[in-house]
């Protein structure tokens, strides 16, 4: 999906909200019957119909299928290929799986994800630098989601950190300074790599304190902000202070959502959930003057 395809996206549903798929077999409802693989198919499906015209995009966790071996493998690939088809479609779908490796092993995920699986996005860990990146931005159309700020209390222990020494950014480029915290050389690094059709960056909800420094310092790439609703991170903060000129963000929520209801009635639930969040956003792009 092009950029200028999911801004349509957008502004057609009145949304940006992207619904984590993320299921655990122990927590879904009784009534799903049959091996653990099957019911979480039948679970994500419920879920996707329940809310396809609210939601612009789902991101599945690969966590929670790769914890099922193969089966886990079955079920991811029939909910991809579900929402390939559905008459709610197009949707926006990224493969939370952060990963990356040195360059012609990234090469292998990119096909892994975007060829065999036909995801449009995928998580991507920038820790291995540019050559680990590229291959991801070679296939048109698709998109490397770069974790740069992230929502977890673990942020604390290397995205905060001061660089000690200038990088290579401060020697070539002369904007990075050694005052900069990590993940902000971390986005100016990468923006210099891809343009803003082919990659956006993960910034955590709960970090809205900084989210407007990062829409200074990246003005013109998505953001895809987790820790809204679970996490205790505002939407209307967030959006305030991230929101660009074309929207420039999807704003995931997963168990929010996915697990508003424990009983047979989880779907409608989750469409409660969902249906709340995107009213909220209908309102902020009219707000914002993108609708009218």
């Amino acid at each position: 999906m092009t950029r200028q395809e999911l801004i349509r996206l957008i502004l057609d549903k009145r949304s940006f909200l992207c619904i984590g798929l993320d299921p655990l077999p122990e927590s879904l409802p009784s009534s799903l019957q049959g091996e653990p693989a099957d019911r979480v198919f039948e679970f994500n499906r419920r879920i996707i119909d329940a809310t396809i015209d609210l939601a612009v995009a789902y991101k599945p966790n690969m966590a929670f299928y790769e914890a099922l071996g193969s089966k886990g493998w079955e079920s991811l690939e029939k909910t991809i290929q579900y929402l390939s088809v559905h008459p709610g479609g197009p949707v926006f779908t990224i493969a939370d799986a952060k990963r990356a490796d040195i360059g012609h092993s990234s090469t292998r995920y990119a096909k892994a994800f975007f060829e065999a699986m036909p995801f449009d996005a995928l998580t991507v860990n920038p820790y291995l630098g540019r050559d680990s990146i590229m291959p991801f931005l070679s296939f048109p159309g698709k998109w490397a989601v770069v974790l740069a700020l992230t929502s977890n209390y673990g942020a604390l222990d290397f995205q905060m950190l001061h660089p000690s020494l200038p990088g290579p950014a401060e020697k070539s480029h002369n904007k990075t300074t050694h005052c900069q915290k990590l993940f902000e050389v971390v986005m100016e690094q990468c923006v210099q790599w891809g343009s803003p059709g082919q990659l956006m960056f993960v910034v955590g909800a709960t970090q809205a304190a900084m989210l407007g420094q990062l829409r200074e310092l990246v003005p013109e790439h998505f953001f895809l902000i987790p820790g809204v609703g679970a996490q205790g991170g505002s939407l209307r903060e967030v959006a305030e202070v991230t929101m660009n000129a074309q929207v420039g963000i999807l704003v995931n929520s997963s168990r929010n959502i996915i697990y508003a209801g424990s009983d047979d009635d989880f779907d409608t639930k989750a469409r409660e959930a969902a249906s709340a969040l995107q009213s909220e956003m209908e309102t902020i792009l009219r707000e914002r003057r993108f609708i009218s």
